[in-house]
């Protein structure tokens, strides 16, 4: 239930002078002028969590060492010493990912409550370039669904709008970016938990190649699933990733190290590239008629902007039949590694997924993994043609976050994930961008690609949509919000 009351989102005034509006770049900015400090951003940001988190539910739990945390690196900053890209910037964690001293509950009654004894590389990443974690976001139990609810936290729900769900599994990160609880924030994406909640929730969202950001422990999903920033600036997110793309010995299929800000030629625009818009990923994913008119204004953004944009079909196999495989026996994994005892305790959606698809020969596995592969292999040959893609991110705005998950496979590419699990499967870069908001108020995003390992042209993209589009969406709780009608 909500609380008696309705967030203040409208009546709060707020000024670009509060540093818990700011980018990350903006942070950095201010502290190396002294101008600023990173306690007096901690506190800023904290601040604003005790005020609008009681609506928002977006922590699993909070980390009491943030503000000594933050008074090292203002001791830093002091004497023009950062450690790194990062220094005293507010950042969270999803908690599908480990921190040492915090437990990992995955948004789960049966898990277990001792606490991680390392970081995951992410995590070792951020801490490197000496971002301030100020907590674990909530997730989706295992992060198996797109409705930001799960057993051991309840429902987290969207800054935009309380009656909404800001998506998932990375529920947690898509509020707490949208609230403005720090700008930067790690979600994982194994078939559009990061893009997703991105586009509820009027955010950047980077699902990287398959690779670039090292994962430790891997998931049940990790044949498909990448760590991404989610950020209110494509500026931030790629500073994020700069942080977080570093080679990890503990993931054996992580890419070799390439030190690099990914920011580094990110403004060289779109001019000259072929872009191409694509309407079916092997079946014909659903999609409103506001996620339409978004698609077409971002089209034509791209176009004005030197861009040729064509309408073209990459030829997929039925990515529904392959991705529900690798999704289904995943989902049954976790069902058979739970005690028998506890599985009452799970999301009742994960017994339904696991007892459908569960079943599922090893023949009829591999057969899936091999159209996985053929996918791949597709979409490389079309990349031959384009060197960027452009669709839809979502079919319809945020969900009802009190609605039931009701037939979860088919929910899976009707309502949920049908325009970003595709990207999964073919381990290729993929970007969520906001381009407006509907008639109800509500953000909508569309998502650029780029061929594997070209995360540098999807940037590229995004910047040129955020640059045309006037990005970012106004803060939900400013006075006045911005409607940017799409037509």
């Amino acid at each position: 239930m909500l609380p008696a009351t309705e967030p203040p989102w409208k009546p709060r005034m707020t000024t670009p002078t509060d540093p818990a509006l700011m980018t990350a770049e903006q942070l950095l900015s201010l502290y190396a002028r002294r101008a600023l400090s990173p306690v007096e951003a901690l506190k800023a940001v904290t601040e604003r969590i005790a005020r609008y988190n009681p609506w928002v539910n977006a922590f699993a739990t909070m980390n009491p060492r943030a503000l000594r945390e933050a008074g090292e690196s203002e001791a830093r900053w002091a004497v023009g010493r950062p450690v790194g890209i990062l220094d005293g910037v507010p950042c969270t964690v999803k908690d599908l990912l480990n921190i040492a001293g915090f437990p990992t509950r995955r948004g789960s009654l049966v898990t277990d409550p001792t606490p991680a004894t390392e970081d995951a590389p992410a995590v070792v990443g951020l801490k490197a370039a000496g971002a301030v974690i100020i907590g674990k976001t909530t997730t989706t139990e295992f992060g198996w669904k797109t409705p930001g609810d799960c057993p051991l936290h309840g429902i987290t729900r969207n800054p935009w709008n309380p009656q909404r769900t800001p998506g998932g599994s990375s529920s947690g990160a898509g509020a707490a970016g949208a609230a403005c609880f720090g700008p930067l924030h790690i979600g994982t994406d194994a078939g559009g938990s990061i893009r997703i909640p991105a586009a509820y929730c009027g955010l950047v969202g980077v699902k990287p190649s398959y690779g670039r950001i090292p994962q430790w422990p891997h998931g049940a999903f990790s044949a498909v699933a990448c760590a991404g920033p989610m950020t209110r600036s494509v500026g931030d997110a790629a500073l994020m990733m700069s942080a977080m793309a570093r080679h990890d010995l503990r993931d054996p299929v992580c890419l070799p190290d390439d030190p690099r800000d990914w920011r580094a030629g990110m403004d060289q625009g779109v001019a000259g590239l072929r872009v191409a818009v694509v309407r079916r990923l092997g079946f014909e994913p659903p999609l409103d008629e506001e996620g339409e008119a978004a698609l077409q204004v971002a089209a034509k953004l791209l176009a004005e902007q030197g861009a040729i944009v064509e309408e073209a079909d990459p030829q997929l196999p039925d990515t529904r039949a392959i991705f529900s495989r690798v999704w289904g026996v995943a989902i049954a994994r976790i069902w058979t590694g739970t005690a028998e005892e506890k599985r009452g305790q799970l999301d009742a959606g994960i017994e339904e997924v696991a007892r459908k698809m569960g079943d599922m020969g090893a023949a009829d596995f591999l057969g899936a993994d091999m159209l996985r592969v053929e996918c791949g292999h597709a979409m490389a040959r079309f990349h031959q043609r384009y060197d960027l893609i452009l669709t839809a991110a979502t079919p319809t705005a945020a969900l009802d976050a009190d609605a039931p998950t009701i037939r979860p496979v088919e929910a899976l590419w009707r309502d949920w994930a049908p325009w970003t699990f595709a990207f999964n499967l073919t381990r290729q870069p993929a970007i969520a961008v906001p381009i407006g908001l509907d008639e109800a108020g509500m953000p909508r995003g569309v998502q650029v690609a780029a061929a594997l390992y070209r995360d540098d042209l999807a940037f590229r993209a995004a910047r040129a949509l955020e640059t045309a589009a006037s990005l970012p969406l106004a803060n939900p709780a400013e006075s006045g919000q911005m409607r940017a009608k799409l037509n």
